[in-house]
């Protein structure tokens, strides 16, 4: 899913997570399934800190 500026949402961010670590599962010694959960891991981490509030 995309929002109307073609920006990935964090919902699909948060579903391509679920897959990448279902494919660690199924390859535990793949470097590159670990390889493509990091980019989508550090996607969602960074989408969801510039949606958090500031903690004062």
């Amino acid at each position: 899913m995309s929002d109307s500026n073609g920006n990935t949402t964090t919902e699909t961010l948060q579903h391509a997570m679920v897959e990448k670590l279902m494919a660690i599962i199924g390859a535990p010694d793949d470097e590159d399934v670990a390889k493509a959960a990091d980019l989508v891991v550090q996607a969602l981490d960074t989408r969801l800190t510039e949606t958090l509030p500031a903690v004062p």
